[in-house]
């Protein structure tokens, strides 16, 4: 039942394998294929009880080399970057008491646990993440179902970078960063309590530039996992059908907030000085008209104006902490840009893909390209009002910042 190093950052940069550039437009055609081909009414609906979901899944595969740090120096030998993962969820069965519940094919949401165990755990760590989930059927056949996931939350316990222990370390800056895992599984019921599934996921490590570097590590392996339904229970299927959906326009205004962290690349030999950098401040506003025009897609267009305290920016090293300079004047940092906007609607919350395009900026000694990515998460607080999380990132696999968000919506529709 479903519905349709030492060398300076710009080499390194230059030496990463762009994979992140396919994951953002896969991501964008994942969203449009939920809507599209997920979206199809079936001609039965399987009806569940209210009831809890309890599933543990185990990973082993490689860590991407989308850096230099991670790429092998014996691709058959060096396995150093292997890893083994673990993860336990709680989840939320829906009972389709909602139409948007009916609309998904009757998902499940939740919480997880996930750790992971790298082969050389001085150089990485042993991460640990808590995380939200949400998961819905592409298509189900009776006892089998074919699924799509995803989940976003936080990771701690990294071995980060540091200039005399771990100085390699390139790509987690420091011990914290985000977790990103998106993923499709078949999944077959055993009995009335237990589901056994097979799959793959993709997932992402990154702090967002909050600490640099920040080049992020990157996983996709197989994983195996056992379900535990304790109060599942069948009902004879039954049609279903939606009402029509009524398209609708919406205005939003928001402001926008963060912090940029940028390395001293001096010539002074102080590691300390390179290690901890200086912050920048980044904020803005932004404006957005959309059309939502079916359940679950809305697109619409923007216009952003920002500032980026990190534009023309110079570090220097006076006494023990690095200072930020070379800020110029406030107008200096202004940029104006456009974006297209697409978001996948799940009830209150929103996936937000947003490719932005620069109209107007001061042109500096270390302008990013002309174009930016917006990807993110959007919470419906109430009719009117909005908060959401984002990652600014440029060349769609290098970090900016992580954008938080607020706001306030105007319904352009007659009801």
């Amino acid at each position: 039942m479903s519905r349709c190093s030492s060398r300076p950052l710009n080499i390194l940069y230059a030496q990463i394998f762009s994979l992140p550039n396919t994951t953002v437009f896969s991501l964008l055609f994942f969203c449009t294929f939920i809507d599209c081909v997920a979206s199809v009414q079936p001609s039965d609906t399987l009806k569940v009880n209210k009831n809890f979901i309890l599933t543990g899944y185990s990973q082993f595969g490689s860590v991407m080399a989308t850096n230099p740090f991670l790429k092998p120096t014996d691709p058959i030998l060096d396995r150093d970057y292997d890893f083994l993962a673990l993860s336990f969820q709680f989840q939320k069965q829906t009972t389709g008491k909602s139409i948007w519940e009916k609309n998904y094919g009757y998902p499940s949401y939740g919480v997880g646990i996930y750790s992971a165990t790298f082969f050389n755990t001085s150089k990485l760590g042993t991460p640990i993440a808590a995380y939200a989930l949400f998961k819905a059927p592409f298509k189900r056949w009776n006892r089998l179902s074919f699924n799509y996931e995803g989940g976003f939350g936080l990771t701690f316990n990294w071995e980060g970078y540091n200039p005399s222990e771990n100085s390699y370390n390139i790509s987690m800056g420091a011990d914290q960063s985000v977790f990103i895992d998106l993923g499709t599984s078949l999944t077959y019921a055993l009995n009335s309590f237990f589901d056994i599934g097979l799959g793959y996921s993709f997932t992402h490590f990154s702090n967002g530039a909050l600490k640099s570097p920040n080049y992020g590590l990157n996983t996709f392996a197989p994983k195996v996992s056992l379900s535990y339904h304790p109060n599942r229970f069948v009902s004879p299927a039954v049609k279903e059908t939606l009402p029509a959906f009524r398209q609708k326009t919406y205005l939003d205004f928001s402001l926008y907030g963060g912090v940029k962290n940028v390395l001293y690349m001096g010539s002074k030999p102080d590691s300390t000085a390179n290690y901890e950098g200086a912050y920048y401040s980044v904020y803005g506003f932004n404006t957005l008209l959309s059309r939502q025009v079916t359940y679950k897609s809305k697109i619409g267009i923007g216009l952003s104006l920002g500032y980026d305290g990190s534009n023309n920016s110079a570090i220097f090293v006076k006494g023990p902490k690095p200072e930020a300079g070379g800020k110029g004047s406030w107008g200096n940092n202004l940029n104006l840009s456009i974006y297209p906007s697409y978001e996948l609607v799940i009830h209150h919350l929103s996936v937000v893909i947003q490719p932005g395009f620069y109209l107007f900026r001061k042109t500096t000694v270390n302008n990013k390209p002309p174009t930016y990515q917006r990807l993110g998460l959007r919470y419906q607080l109430s009719k009117r009002i909005f908060a959401g999380i984002c990652l600014r990132a440029y060349n769609y696999h290098v970090s900016d910042f992580i954008e938080w968000s607020a706001g306030y919506r105007i319904n352009l529709s007659s009801e």
